[in-house]
Formats: C-alpha cells, structure tokens, sequence
C-alpha cells in the first residue's frame, strides 16, 4: 500500500469513529438538556441515541440545502431559531420525546451554550 492510501485509510476510520464520539456526546448533552429544560423531555437510553441521530441528519441537510449552520451560536439568531425547529419537528419522529415550542427554544440555548463551553462541534 502506498502512503497516500494508508492516510486515507486511518483518515475514514478516524472520521467514522469521531462521528461515533460526538454522537455519543451529542445523547448525552441531550439527556443533560432534557434533565434541565422544562418542556423538553427525553426518556431512554436509545430514545437519546435516536433523538442524536435525527437532529444530527437533520442539522446536515439543513446545512446542505440552505449553507445555514444550525447550531444554536452558528449563525446568530438564524441558526438559533433553526436548531429550534430543529429540536422542535424531532419529536415526531423520536419516540419517548417530547418537546413544547417553549422548550425547543430553552433547549437550544442551553445545547448552545454546551457545544461554547465544550471543544469541538457536538451538534
């Protein structure tokens, strides 16, 4: 093999496994979130996980389509509001989760303010 193709190699492998971390990470800030916010609640290891996936995809395609970062302090008040909705519309899809529309905007805030304190991009 030759360098180029053992970078890529451990570079995927790294990726994956760092997608796999923040994740992880990103159920746990929920469960935090969920702990503290009223309005918001999350019940279940594996509705966390799920809760983790669902806004993770939907971050991605609202980056995609619009070029809007969804985290909360991303784009000012714009990326605020969207991880709200966000946060919001998950619940339809997410069992054991509800969410009111008060608790959408007290929970991004509070996972913005993790993903300032914390390094790296969790949401």
């Amino acid at each position: 093999m030759s360098e180029n193709e053992n970078k890529n190699k451990y570079e995927n492998k790294s990726s994956f496994l760092g997608w796999i971390v923040r994740l992880v990470l990103f159920a746990i800030v929920l469960g935090v979130t969920s702990f503290l916010t009223p309005g918001f609640t999350v019940n279940g290891l594996w509705s966390m996980i799920i809760a983790a996936v669902v806004i993770t995809v939907l971050d991605y395609f609202v980056e995609a389509l619009m070029g809007v970062d969804a985290s909360p302090f991303g784009k000012g008040f714009k990326g605020f509001a969207i991880a709200a909705v966000i946060i919001y519309l998950a619940q339809f899809v997410v069992p054991n989760m509800r969410v009111s529309i008060i608790g959408a905007l007290i929970a991004a805030i509070i996972i913005g303010i993790i993903d300032a304190i914390f390094p790296g991009r969790v949401m």
